[in-house]
């Protein structure tokens, strides 16, 4: 039997939100600001770790940022690490912040 892994924006909490059969996972907590969401913080509780959830966080909050018509500004690490690994993010950046996606070496 699979899991159902679900991620949704709730926008009153201002973050994107993973669930796994009903249970919260985690978060990728944002600010929005005109034209932009900027996003601050990502958490998986302890109990869901390991299991890939923080990419599947990761893409779905950057797939409802393309669909919302949005640039990103990633200051937390993780989606930093994460559009750097993954180009196919890279046109969302705004431009004030390419050089934190910037590979370095």
């Amino acid at each position: 039997m699979s899991e159902e892994i679900v991620v949704a924006d709730n926008p009153e909490a201002s973050r994107y939100e993973i669930t796994v059969d009903g249970k919260p996972a985690g978060f990728a907590a944002y600010r929005l600001r005109p034209g932009k969401i900027i996003f601050t913080h990502t958490e998986i509780d302890s109990s869901f770790e390991g299991r890939g959830l923080g990419g599947r966080l990761a893409s779905g909050a950057l797939d409802g940022a393309r669909a919302a018509g949005l640039a990103v500004g990633p200051i937390c690490p993780f989606f930093v690490r994460y559009i750097q690994r993954h180009p196919e993010y890279q046109d969302l950046v705004a431009e004030d912040y390419r050089e934190a996606v910037e590979k370095t070496g």
